[in-house]
């Protein structure tokens, strides 16, 4: 009996208005009657590009695998803040350790956090050049990519573009899976691609950009596809189209660490940078996590509370709920190195600016400032997408709802491999 295969292509902020604009296509739609897909999958909370793709490959949610946000924390520093690009940050095993220690190829094309990952044969984690001097080969080494993988595969397709434009990088990655599907015949691929997400942030969650980039990705959908027929590897290879979150339309960002300085909780320097801080907002987008210097600080635990409180009520600060550490635990498994979780008002993002005033302008470069973001509750908003097709999967089942935790653990089934200690369950319902 032939081992089963299994390909992940995770397009960032597809939504499942997008797979019913899709579904009109006769093409695409003859393949969806072949699998199977729920309508909504539910997200983790916050609902962020590395906390959601962290979930997506472990099955846990984001207190147990500890990345609970895209950032790392740098009190005071506002640009070049360092994202958690790297596997150390996870603090659980995930499908591609699990893969590789079943004696499984496993690869990878720009899925988050990824980078140094030891069980990934064929690395090129979602990383990029850290200055205008770094270049493309210098970031891809440090972050994993094998020499090996650099030479064969990597090289051909990286020149002539810059990494993060659109659609320039989605391609790259594509043409780089094609050719690891096509040389190295992997029994794990998983891949992440992100021009659906940035043409929401810059244009607004429904628009013709939008439109242009799901047509992209089923085309790419379509190109991975026809990799395995040529490779000899499609009949044993199950397809899987996924995503990590929605997005919502937003008017205005909103600077929390203006009040802390105002009232006592931040100390700026005279030139305008930050000299000290006793809470600190670390930005989510439309949620953000507050941070205490001193968390066993009583009184400045209770300070920071009655002023989100205060802010809450007041109905215009961009506040929409206060959550302590412990209710965030108890409603949605998050919990990390924080004291309260901030929640929009539905319509306000939030930055981690403490110099006046309180609003700050629309930004295109940062996801959290455009015309549109996430890292809201997992049940608003338009809901991540899941379709599979391929000899594991039954054809025709639709459910109305699952959780991205039941992602890797129904990868792992197809595979035979164990995934002991998820939080998550596999979707039994769409397999034979």
């Amino acid at each position: 009996m032939s081992q089963s295969r299994v390909v992940v292509f995770s397009c960032d902020a597809m939504v499942w208005e997008d797979m019913e604009y899709l579904l009109k296509k006769p093409m695409f739609k003859e393949l969806f009657e072949k699998g199977s897909a729920v309508r909504k999958m539910r997200t983790i909370y916050p609902s962020v590009t590395y906390p959601c793709h962290t979930t997506m490959m472990t099955g846990c949610y984001p207190g147990k695998h500890g990345v609970t946000n895209n950032s790392e924390f740098h009190p005071g520093m506002l640009k070049g803040v360092p994202w958690n690009w790297f596997s150390s940050a996870v603090k659980v095993p995930d499908i591609f350790t699990a893969a590789k220690k079943a004696g499984l190829t496993t690869a990878n094309a720009f899925w988050p956090v990824t980078g140094g990952h030891e069980y990934i044969d064929y690395n090129l984690p979602e990383y990029w050049p850290q200055s205008p001097d770094d270049t493309k080969y210098e970031a891809f080494r440090r972050g994993g990519t094998s020499q090996k993988f650099w030479d064969e595969i990597v090289d051909k397709h990286i020149h002539g573009f810059k990494i993060r434009s659109h659609p320039q990088t989605d391609q790259f990655l594509i043409d780089v899976c094609c050719d690891v599907l096509r040389m190295y015949k992997p029994h794990l691929l998983m891949l992440h691609t992100g021009d659906v997400d940035h043409y929401r942030h810059k244009y607004g969650v429904f628009n013709e950009h939008v439109t242009k980039g799901v047509e992209d990705t089923e085309r790419w959908f379509y190109d991975l596809i026809n990799a395995t027929r040529e490779a000899g590897t499609f009949e044993e290879t199950n397809f899987f189209l996924v995503s990590d979150h929605g997005q919502i339309d937003i008017v205005r960002n909103m600077k929390p660490n203006v009040m802390f300085a105002r009232n006592g909780l931040m100390e700026i320097n005279a030139d305008g940078t930050l000299k000290d801080w006793k809470a600190y907002c670390h930005s989510t987008g439309m949620s953000a996590q507050i941070r205490l210097k001193d968390p066993a600080d009583t009184e400045t635990w209770q300070k920071t509370y009655d002023l989100l409180k205060f802010m809450r009520d007041e109905g215009i600060y961009g506040i929409g709920e206060v959550l302590t550490a412990e209710e965030a635990a108890e409603r949605d498994h998050l919990y990390g190195d924080f004291s309260f979780v901030i929640h929009t008002d539905g319509y306000s993002s939030f930055s981690e600016d403490w110099k006046s005033p309180m609003v700050a302008p629309m930004d295109l470069t940062d996801y959290r400032f455009g015309r549109a973001t996430h890292g809201y509750y997992p049940d608003l908003g338009p809901q991540p997408v899941f379709f599979g097709f391929g000899p594991d999967i039954r054809s025709g089942v639709i459910l109305e709802r699952r959780e991205t935790v039941d992602e890797a653990p129904t990868y792992a089934k197809i595979l035979g491999v164990e995934m002991p200690g998820v939080d998550g369950h596999a979707i039994d319902e769409i397999l034979k």
